[in-house]
């Protein structure tokens, strides 16, 4: 059996402090404007099944566009870093695309695609790809050379060789930016659903500050924040596992 991972005591007494300066305040002022912890907690109850799913609307579109965002980074991400010209070609392209806040494209998107989801999905796509393929390409770029004389000594074809040595040697680099891109497509999906209001939690969390149910806006940010760290977490061990002989040999090494 695996040891029972240890408790952080301190991280559990910094959340009850803030909690508990939270709820102090709260009963201080006394207003609907200002609700605390318990009024949250009891907004969360009530609104439970209206944020779970509304939830589901958001991480369908966080995950669709992570997915379409993958199949462009990997393939397209490792040919440029390992095709000089094609590399020199793209890299003013990201440089440019990547200064972009993605809301200033939400216009742009609903002049095309109106304000469903196949718009909030393309600014999802736009605010993952440029900086997906920046962290890609430079993880190939910084692979050894012995690699690529490897390759050649096998006299592998340049597809071959792509596949067979450089997604491998680059894989710690990509699967760790991917797991940062999860967390922001989350986050920039949210963004979408508040500026291009129809449904999901982002949604949800601005319809409820403009009736003025700060309880239930409170109740939908603190969903995010638990099913962002759920995510997370399990990407963690998603990223573990599949590079458990990465970290191995790092253990190893040392």
């Amino acid at each position: 059996m695996r040891p029972l991972p240890a408790i952080n005591l301190w991280g559990v007494l910094s959340i009850a402090v803030v909690l508990g300066v939270w709820q102090a305040a709260a009963w201080h002022y006394d207003t609907v404007l200002f609700p605390g912890p318990w009024q949250t907690a009891q907004a969360i109850v009530a609104n439970f099944a209206t944020i779970a799913g509304e939830m589901g609307n958001t991480l369908r579109r966080a995950f669709t566009a992570f997915g379409l965002s993958v199949l462009v980074i990997v393939p397209f991400g490792i040919a440029c870093g390992r095709l000089r010209p094609l590399g020199m070609v793209v890299d003013p392209m990201l440089e440019f695309l990547v200064t972009i806040p993605p809301p200033a494209i939400i216009p742009i998107a609903m002049l095309f695609a109106g304000v469903g989801d196949t718009a909030k999905i393309a600014v999802i796509c736009y605010a993952l790809i440029p900086g997906g393929l920046i962290n890609t390409i430079e993880t190939v770029r910084q692979a050894p050379p012995m690699l690529e004389r490897v390759g050649r000594s096998l006299r592998l074809r340049r597809i071959e060789s792509m596949a067979l040595i450089d997604l491998p040697a680059a894989m710690p680099g990509i699967v760790t930016g991917l797991r940062l891109a999860v967390t922001a497509s989350l986050l920039v999906t949210i963004t979408a659903e508040m500026l291009l209001s129809t449904n999901g939690i982002g949604a949800f969390v601005q319809r409820s500050q403009q009736s003025f149910q700060v309880a239930a806006g409170l109740a939908g940010i603190v969903a995010i924040a638990i099913v962002g760290l759920t995510v997370n977490l399990g990407l963690r061990q998603v990223e573990r596992r599949l590079l458990h002989w990465h970290y191995r040999a790092g253990i190893s090494e040392t």
